[in-house]
């Protein structure tokens, strides 16, 4: 074992990190050692992801040089490793090397289950989000117009508060966390995938469905899956294909000052399915959609922030990096910040704050007319960071630097 250094462990967080000097490896008895730097600005730590090197069966964690054990966990295609890292002050290294046995258990463990049309990813007892595949069941004295499915709801912060709503009385539509465009124009007609049940007859317009899960999975880092969405357009008289979205929603639970927190990440795909690009108009809303719970529906029982220190009212129409929503449940303030990707459309991306109910939308298409183009797929890439207690505006800047920002890994055979 390598002489112990120390390394000031303040936060655990996710991010990517950049694999460098790596070649292709052939791991024997001795293992390999893993480097990580800290980098200018240092690490709240995190998510690392890395190339796996050839030969790693049996290879189920690392240790630290400080003895630290980091479970390991393969990619489901088995190209990378994921591990959980303590925090790295700027300037510093996190060095480890590879070990072999049984995996470590963790008390961060993500498992999933099957629940009739909806997949349960929970941490040890405690729940963690649902993914709602197939359309769920309207509430008694909504319409079945508004049954939806493809989104995340309930989604919970670790001392187990539910941070998202649905079927809300005053917006029936509003689910959970989902991607939907408002205005939109295909081959000459006006699809709204956001709007469900608003069209002249009551009927849907557009709509986003559930076609098929295409991969799920549970871990000692990390759960989730990934699935394709159809994007329909009823207003020809018969179910049209616009879009082939595809999801892809990691979780995972961390320490952040001490603090239980829980993070998504989700990356939203959206393909062309024929020859005809989809257009969108400037309008104010449409995008990536967050509804907060019914404690939050009196206009005074939520808060809003962005990344420019603005409130709901002052920060809704202008653009931000990260935003967070949120209030107290049953008597504990809890909330959900979102945060931009740097590489997404528009980025730092228009915001709509909604000044009557507890929703958000991040909304690109505010700042004017664009499109999706034939053969030029949308990437779209969110990080949330779900935690009890009040938001930190300066963490939230480090932890998007992190996410913005891949450190450097490298590997070496010992």
């Amino acid at each position: 074992m390598m002489k112990a250094s120390s390394l000031l462990s303040r936060w655990t967080l996710p991010l990517l990190i950049q694999t460098v000097s790596l070649g292709t490896l052939s791991l024997h008895a001795g293992g390999a050692t893993i480097t990580l730097e800290g980098g200018d600005q240092g690490r709240e730590a995190g998510l690392v992801s890395f190339h796996a090197p050839d030969a790693t069966k049996g290879i189920t964690q690392l240790i630290t040089t400080d003895g630290k054990v980091l479970p390991l966990q393969k990619s489901t295609d088995g190209k990378n490793w994921n591990l959980i890292t303590p925090a790295i002050p700027p300037g510093a290294r996190l060095v480890a090397e590879t070990a072999e046995g049984k995996s470590a258990a963790t008390a961060g463990a993500i498992q999933v289950a099957k629940s009739g049309g909806a997949l349960q990813f929970q941490t040890g007892k405690q729940p963690f989000f649902t993914y709602q595949m197939e359309a769920s069941k309207v509430p008694p004295g909504t319409s079945a117009d508004f049954s939806h499915g493809a989104y995340l709801h309930p989604v919970y912060s670790p001392s187990g508060k539910r941070v998202t709503g649905d079927y809300r009385p005053d917006h029936p539509h509003q689910r959970g966390i989902f991607m939907a465009w408002t205005k939109t124009e295909f081959e000459g007609r006006h699809p709204d995938f956001w709007n469900m049940g608003k069209g002249k007859d009551g009927k849907l317009t557009g709509e986003v469905r559930f076609g098929q899960l295409d991969s799920e999975w549970s871990g000692p880092v990390h759960g989730g899956f990934t699935s394709t969405h159809r994007w329909l357009d009823h207003t020809s008289g018969a179910e049209k294909e616009v879009l082939q979205e595809n999801w892809s929603v990691t979780g995972y639970t961390v320490q952040i000052g001490g603090t239980p927190a829980y993070i998504l990440d989700l990356v939203s795909t959206q393909t062309c399915v024929g020859q005809e690009p989809l257009k969108l108009p400037k309008y104010h809303y449409g995008g990536l959609g967050v509804r907060g719970p019914e404690q939050w529906d009196p206009v005074d029982k939520v808060t809003m922030l962005t990344s420019t220190g603005a409130d709901r009212i002052k920060g809704d129409g202008t653009k931000a990096s990260w935003v967070w929503l949120g209030g107290e449940v049953d008597g504990t303030l809890t909330g959900t910040a979102v945060l931009m990707h740097p590489d997404n459309f528009r980025f730092p991306q228009p915001l709509r704050l909604n000044p009557k109910n507890p929703q958000l939308c991040i909304a690109p298409s505010a700042e004017g007319d664009w499109s999706i183009e034939p053969g030029k797929p949308l990437v779209l890439r969110y990080r949330f960071v779900i935690r009890d207690g009040k938001p930190d505006a300066a963490l939230l800047g480090r932890l998007l630097h992190d996410y913005a920002n891949p450190a450097k890994v490298s590997v070496a055979p010992n």
